[in-house]
């Protein structure tokens, strides 16, 4: 727990841990750290990529899987009164494949059921392009879904398509030493100057460990979570982001973005100086 203290005295308030079952989802230490640090903590249920996806769900229908990933928000995860609080699904690199489209069919289905964000692991903005098709082909509110690792994508356009459609873009690995801070800080320029400042995420995608390691560190060591608001808002400020739109992105976007909607499309409005102007389809 002493990164998620420290966290919590630079001014963080929540984390949302994005490990699904299949790729390091562990409760008992998610249900201690809730216990011995005032962070609040948000588990998704959900998948994996089709490489990682084990031998009893490669063959489980759209319905079946949906049915399922409905129960961990509503019931509880794994028999526990923890209630999952998103819809987590992966992209492969190269994909999606067949196998993945099912989970993203499922989860929408599972949205749709219980009124869940999905937000779905996708590395670049042709596989984002065709998962926003598929769903809003489904009828799927696209404010529902959150592309992560949205900053992975160079074409800023593609960033500005999927946000006027609806969707959150998680820019992630803030304060990694690996990514240019400059980069990201333009990204969230960008997308603020075109009026898609309430569709972005922050996310350091950090915290992570690596099981092959004898000490769990992976490569450049364990980074903490508070280089964000420690770091990353300051460089912010400097910028000419206002306080106001600060706020937006690090505090009304993830809970509006998180909220457990009543049904598809029920979200407030937000006022117009916050609002994406939509597009009506996403744009060819």
């Amino acid at each position: 727990g002493p990164y998620l203290r420290e966290a919590h005295s630079a001014g963080v308030t929540g984390l949302v841990e994005c490990s699904t079952v299949g790729d390091g989802r562990n409760l008992a230490v998610l249900r201690h750290l809730a216990e011995v640090t005032p962070i609040h903590i948000v588990a998704p249920t959900g998948g994996v990529r089709e490489f990682h996806t084990p031998p009893s769900l490669r063959e489980t229908s759209a319905q079946e899987l949906a049915a399922q990933w409905a129960i961990e928000p509503t019931e509880g995860i794994e028999g526990s009164p923890v209630r999952a609080g998103f819809i987590k699904i992966a992209m492969s690199d190269d994909g999606p494949t067949a196998l993945e489209m099912r989970n993203l069919k499922a989860a929408a289905l599972a949205s749709r059921e219980m009124g869940a964000a999905v937000a779905s692991h996708t590395t670049s903005g042709a596989i984002a392009r065709r998962e926003l098709e598929f769903l809003a082909g489904m009828g799927f509110e696209l404010s529902r879904l959150v592309w992560v690792h949205a900053n992975l994508e160079p074409d800023t356009g593609l960033l500005l398509q999927a946000a006027r459609a609806g969707s959150y873009v998680s820019l992630d690995a803030i304060s990694a030493e690996w990514r240019s801070e400059d980069t990201l800080i333009g990204r969230v320029l960008d997308l603020i100057e075109a009026g898609c400042g309430d569709r972005i995420l922050l996310s350091q995608d950090g915290g992570w460990y690596d099981p092959a390691e004898p000490d769990g560190r992976p490569a450049g060591g364990i980074r903490g979570c508070a280089g964000l608001v420690e770091e990353f808002v300051p460089a912010l400020r400097a910028r000419g982001v206002t306080d106001d739109q600060i706020r937006l992105l690090t505090v009304v976007n993830p809970a509006r973005a998180l909220a457990l909607s009543e049904g598809w499309n029920t979200e407030r409005p937000l006022p117009d100086e916050h609002r994406c102007e939509p597009a009506c389809r996403w744009a060819s």
